[in-house]
């Protein structure tokens, strides 16, 4: 009861080419298949504009070392 038969697997063939039809499947196949195409070509293109672009420098935030003298009064009070 768990597993299905053959006969099972030709009565959902049946039904979904019932409603889908021939045409509509292989529609969908044939735009699955462009979809895939045009994702590997736009992740090449990626890829060549990213080797032909010049390498910028890499921007950095300068950290200040001294550490602040003047204490803040707002630690642990709350305001009102």
């Amino acid at each position: 009861m768990g597993s299905l038969s053959i006969w099972h697997w030709i009565i959902v063939i049946a039904v979904v080419l019932l409603l889908f039809g021939r045409g509509k499947i292989s529609d969908l196949m044939g735009d699955v298949a462009q979809g895939i195409k045009a994702f590997k070509k736009g992740m090449q293109d990626d890829d060549t504009t990213a080797e032909k672009k010049p390498s910028e420098p890499v921007k950095s935030i300068d950290h200040n070392a001294t550490p602040s003298t003047a204490a803040r009064s707002d630690v642990g009070s709350k305001a009102v």
